[in-house]
């Protein structure tokens, strides 16, 4: 049954970075961002982390929060005793909410473009509510595995309605045949439980 993904939150109708931009900068008014989220029963950050701490079990490694937004996962990651986190985001006004003291930076940097950051960085990137629609896409997958350490750790999510639109099918295919990575958990999770959208979550260990 189609449940017509598309169409359960304005967002999802855009399409171009100036729009989602535009948006972003409206919805981020008055803390109108996170209070929604909270309304939506926004639950991807919480699973994401859940299944994250079973894995990377050094609360001092070095994590990039990709596509932070207004720094939800970096909550739910400060709970679990993570500190040495880094944000990125492409909204400079998600990034003007993030809460004091839960990232060691942030900066504003399109994922869907070439990282300036060095080959093995990081030793767990976390992506979550950043492949949706009009947002980032498969190819970013890429730039991520690189700035990963050997035998770190990828968690991310892709929301259900673009899994196949995007590529992500084809692309998470290719990078298990490539030996990119060894793929730990994926499994249809809890996501935006109000609009009853739900998003693929990953968890991948770098095969370098």
């Amino acid at each position: 049954m189609k449940k017509d993904i598309d169409k359960k939150l304005d967002i999802y109708k855009l399409t171009t970075p100036e729009e989602i931009l535009k948006y972003y900068q409206d919805w981020t008014k008055k803390d109108k961002y996170n209070q929604d989220m909270v309304h939506l029963n926004y639950v991807a950050p919480k699973e994401t982390v859940l299944v994250l701490k079973k894995y990377a079990l050094d609360s001092n490694c070095k994590i990039l929060d990709a596509g932070c937004g207004t720094g939800l996962v970096g909550v739910e990651l400060k709970k679990f005793g993570y500190s040495n986190i880094d944000g990125v985001d492409f909204s400079q006004d998600m990034l003007d909410l993030v809460p004091k003291n839960i990232y060691k930076k942030i900066e504003k940097i399109d994922l869907n473009k070439p990282l300036k950051f060095n080959n093995n960085m990081y030793d767990v990137i976390t992506c979550v509510g950043t492949f949706t629609y009009g947002h980032v896409k498969s190819h970013a997958l890429d730039e991520l595995i690189r700035i990963t350490k050997n035998k770190g750790l990828i968690c991310f999510t892709i929301n259900e309605g673009i899994y196949e639109k995007y590529g992500f099918d084809k692309k998470i295919k290719e990078l298990t045949n490539n030996k990119s990575w060894n793929v730990k958990e994926f499994f249809k999770s809890n996501y935006i439980v109000n609009k009853e959208v739900n998003a693929w979550l990953c968890l991948a260990e770098i095969v370098k």
